[in-house]
């Protein structure tokens, strides 16, 4: 079959050009942090969904802000404490001499998002907040190749029915233009249909990318399955605990307020490929990034954008569990274990 749009060379965010991505995890902690950093600063915008955001320095991209382009961006665990790694992150870019200049000070401008993993079966009783650390060897590892899976901000993921992780894809369009998506999956919601096989995202799978095992050929899939997620961590007096976080990117020049279409238009892929999305007890996010210089784009052309970071966020969401690895002490099984 004939397909137009086809994934980059790597089917990584990291195929629009500019863009690196690292990731630091501790095996022991069950966490990790996840990093996005262009050669040059880069415009960017967010547009916040769920009920329950953990976020930092993300209030100065509205498109109505002053701040134009930014350093990084970081996805972590941890919660509240994760938070830390964009410090980390601010610390390494300081240190090679990156950031907004003001008078004879370079300062990093790094907005971050953070999911709820901290009652995942991993070894949180640390006496010194370890994301700092994480978030500045996340960014001394950033390269155009990185893993996927049980790494980085994914490492103690976890979706409704399987562990989540860490996951990305990309797309070229007909134009030449490339849109790339990054996620770290925690949801509430299950990225899998009842019976735990086909994901609800199938029909924009490309390749066998996340198994090719096709769409669900049962109808009527609306009731939620009970969550295995939730039994297990409620037994831990848990709730809440949940977010997919993500960042959207294209080499097309956008605006800032481009940039918030585009990430607007992106979580139409979280709605697709996470059932139920969005919920009062998730803080789903997405980061909207460009790289391109010269004149804006048209709305024509943001359309079509916007239809694939769509389209990427829901293979990089199935990515994501399908990459998935077990690891001692999980509380619930990958999606490949159950297969």
């Amino acid at each position: 079959m004939n397909r137009t749009y086809v994934p980059g060379p790597r089917n990584l965010i990291t195929d629009v050009t500019g863009l690196r991505v690292g990731n630091a995890q501790d095996a022991a902690l069950k966490s990790g942090s996840t990093v996005l950093v262009g050669d040059a600063p880069f415009v960017a915008s967010v547009h916040v969904m769920g009920g329950a955001p953990g976020t930092r320095e993300t209030d100065m991209l509205a498109p109505d802000k002053t701040v134009t382009a930014v350093d990084a961006l970081v996805l972590s665990g941890g919660s509240a404490f994760g938070l830390d790694a964009c410090s980390g992150v601010t610390d390494g870019l300081r240190a090679i001499g990156r950031g907004f200049a003001i008078g004879n000070m370079m300062v990093p401008i790094v907005p971050g998002a953070i999911i709820f993993d901290l009652i995942n079966g991993g070894d949180k009783d640390w006496h010194e907040n370890p994301y700092r650390a994480l978030g500045r060897n996340a960014l001394n590892n950033a390269a155009e190749m990185f893993d996927i899976g049980s790494v980085g901000a994914g490492t103690g993921a976890m979706a409704a029915m399987q562990k989540g992780g860490l996951g990305s894809a990309s797309m070229v369009l007909p134009d030449g233009t490339t849109v790339g998506a990054l996620v770290a999956v925690n949801a509430l919601g299950s990225v899998t249909t009842p019976g735990d096989r086909h994901f609800w995202a199938a029909p924009f799978e490309i390749g066998d990318e996340f198994g090719g095992l096709g769409p669900d050929p049962d109808s009527g899939l609306v009731r939620p399955q009970p969550s295995r997620k939730e039994k297990a961590m409620m037994l831990r007096s848990a709730e809440g605990a949940n977010t997919t976080i993500a960042i959207v990117a294209t080499d097309a020049p956008l605006t800032k307020t481009q940039c918030h279409r585009m990430a607007v238009s992106a979580h139409d892929g979280m709605a697709r490929a996470i059932v139920p999305a969005h919920t009062p007890l998730d803080g789903d996010l997405v980061f909207g990034v460009s790289t391109g210089t010269g004149p804006p784009i048209d709305h024509h052309a943001l359309r079509d954008i916007g239809a694939a970071a769509a389209v990427c966020l829901s293979r990089a969401i199935c990515r994501a569990v399908y990459e998935a690895t077990p690891a001692e002490g999980d509380i619930i099984p990958t999606y490949r274990q159950m297969i």
